[in-house]
């Protein structure tokens, strides 16, 4: 069943098109629907996420940024990745969601649970943006959270800085090296979109199609875990 609904989003086909000798009947695709719902596959990835955190394998210096997807509906898809490019956080937006506004809902998805005894972790140690996430709210968000931004400040913003004078307050500074780091996540938005079903968006429901970026995610981590064993 698995394999079925994994096949229909690589491939892009409709759900009547699964062969059946393989992945059983084309009902599969409600089985997926429920799991959506019930959030089973989000389960699984806290799940591998509490095993690889456990085992010392998430880089916590985290980069976000979007994607454009061709869809119906939503076509937003905002990643939250580790230093090593695997998928913390996902979720879907119109595609006109401004990055900066929805960066809060995205920190808000990132929980990720201790093995033993102790509180989930929801704080990176460095969020890596590009100019998009750059505003004095962000800046004061992060700065609340105890996160460093590692951040470029857009020439407009400033000039506006530089304009105000004083009261413009203290210029912008981020660490070069560590920005450097970033494309991480665009690499991920490159492996996401080999499936044909994510890059462009079939699904008539943005839960059911975050939810094919879910099981995505869960199975960039096993082989990340798996490699270890």
């Amino acid at each position: 069943m698995v394999e079925g609904i994994i096949y229909r989003y690589r491939t892009g086909i409709p759900w009547r098109d699964l062969p059946r000798e393989q992945f059983g009947p084309w009902q599969t695709g409600r089985r997926h629907r429920r799991f959506a719902g019930d959030g089973t596959w989000d389960q699984v990835l806290t799940a591998l996420l509490a095993q690889a955190d456990a085992a010392g394998l998430v880089d916590w210096s985290v980069s976000v940024d979007s994607t454009i997807n061709r869809a119906h509906q939503h076509a937003g898809v905002h990643h939250a990745v580790d230093g090593r490019g695997r998928p913390l956080a996902v979720i879907v937006a119109p595609g006109q969601g401004h990055d900066g506004k929805m960066l809060p809902d995205l920190l808000d998805e990132i929980r990720v649970p201790r093995l033993g005894p102790g509180r989930p972790r929801t704080r990176p140690d460095k969020i890596l943006g590009d100019k998009a996430y750059s505003s004095r709210a962000t800046r004061t968000l992060l700065r609340s959270r105890g996160i460093d931004a590692v951040i470029p400040e857009p020439c407009d913003q400033r000039a506006n800085r530089q304009r105000r004078g004083a009261r413009g307050g203290r210029p912008v500074s981020y660490d070069h090296d560590t920005y450097k780091g970033r494309d991480v996540v665009e690499r991920s938005f490159v492996h996401l979109k080999q499936w044909l079903g994510l890059a462009t968006c079939y699904d008539k429901l943005a839960i059911v199609y975050r939810a094919a970026a879910v099981l995505a995610a869960a199975i960039t981590w096993l082989r990340h875990i798996g490699d270890t064993l």
